[in-house]
């Protein structure tokens, strides 16, 4: 058993891992192995999709044979991405079935150009779902204002959805929101909530990121803001994640859920994503090891599982102090961090990578097509 198994078994936590790329998908390959390390599901994003398409030369047979037959770049960009998560879904399919549904599930995002467009973001999630009709696909929504009623309409139509780029507690509870009354239109419509997932990703590190670059500002006055402003340091974004657990456990257990759970309903399940510690003066691990617990899931890319397998610690911590969690964040208020405008300011660059991401892919593939 390695601590990733341990992980799930003793912590009740599920380990994904936020990568993808087709070197992953051959048979005996990466991500077959992950899975035997205790690996339970995996995440994309338009920049991982990128990173992949450009840096391996394992695409560019198909993408030849695609701009052979007079395909557009963006529809040999779909086809592409497709096929590496069809794939990567029939590898993962045995342990959502082991698991009755419960992981084995691969997210593929809907363009980044549809952020703020709720219209086109059903619309892109609805055909994602029908070009790929397997049951452990999670399509990823933004949670924008403008994305949230499409997860909502989404959930009400019996799809999966990631629910990703969550920044605030005030917007996860928009999000668990979506989601219960998404399930209740459905169940109300006779669907089977039984047979839909979800999961709502918070970004953690980059909270640290941007709150402890405006705490250094204030760090470098004088007075007693400046002497708070260095105890609270890197400590932000672990306090909001728990505070959202906090959430979960209320809301999920609250009467109104219970008629849905009675109905056969699942939890949506909190995934903490950018889990990768940033600042290199804090521990590698500080944003795994503060965050186990129950029904919750962490997404972590190569490195972070490396080092998880190699000295992670496996105790649940996610609930250890909720009371001192607040005091971080009233801490915070008192100086004038405003984690209100800090999520506003990270969701718009978070936007703003993704689609800068897939524009530069694009841009690459036109070149090559010319070349081709």
């Amino acid at each position: 058993m390695t601590k990733l198994h341990e992980l799930f078994e003793v912590g009740g936590q599920s380990p994904w891992i936020d990568n993808l790329k087709r070197s992953y998908l051959t048979p005996g390959g990466e991500l077959e192995t992950l899975i035997g390390e205790g690996i339970r599901g995996v995440t994309s994003n338009p920049t991982i999709m990128a990173k992949a398409i450009e840096g391996e030369n394992t695409y560019d047979e198909q993408f030849a044979s695609l701009i052979s037959t007079h395909a557009s770049v963006l529809d040999a960009y779909w086809r592409m991405v497709i096929d590496d998560v069809t794939n990567a879904l029939h590898i993962l399919r045995p342990l959502y079935d082991e698991s009755d549904g419960g992981d084995g599930f691969v997210s593929l995002e809907v363009s980044p150009e549809l952020a703020h467009d709720t219209e086109g973001t059903v619309a892109a999630a609805a055909d994602l779902h029908e070009r790929i009709d397997l049951p452990n696909l999670f399509v990823k929504i933004p949670a924008t204002a403008e994305g949230v009623p499409a997860i909502r309409t989404m959930i009400s139509r019996g799809k999966s959805i990631n629910v990703t780029l969550i920044f605030s507690i005030d917007r996860y509870a928009d999000v668990i929101e979506a989601y219960i009354s998404g399930l209740e239109e459905l169940v109300a419509g006779g669907g089977d909530p039984s047979r839909v997932a979800s999961v709502a990703s918070f970004f953690v590190s980059r909270v640290d990121t941007e709150v402890d670059r405006r705490l250094g500002a204030l760090s470098e006055s004088e007075g007693a803001a400046a002497e708070k402003a260095s105890t609270l340091l890197g400590k932000a974004a672990v306090a909001q994640a728990q505070l959202a657990y906090e959430l979960f456990l209320d809301r999920f257990g609250s009467d109104r859920w219970a008629a849905l759970r009675q109905a056969g309903a699942r939890p949506q399940r909190p995934l903490w994503a950018s889990t990768s510690t940033k600042n290199p003066a804090y521990p590698d691990l500080l944003y795994v090891d503060s965050l186990i617990g129950p029904d919750t899931v962490n997404t972590m890319p190569d490195p972070t599982v490396a080092a998880f397998l190699d000295h992670g610690e496996v105790a649940r911590t996610i609930d250890a102090d909720f009371a001192a969690d607040r005091a971080v964040l009233d801490g915070l208020a008192e100086i004038g961090v405003d984690l209100a405008d800090v999520s506003r300011v990270l969701e718009d660059e978070g936007v703003t990578a993704f689609a800068k991401s897939f524009d530069e892919l694009v841009e690459l593939l036109e070149q090559k097509a010319t070349t081709l």
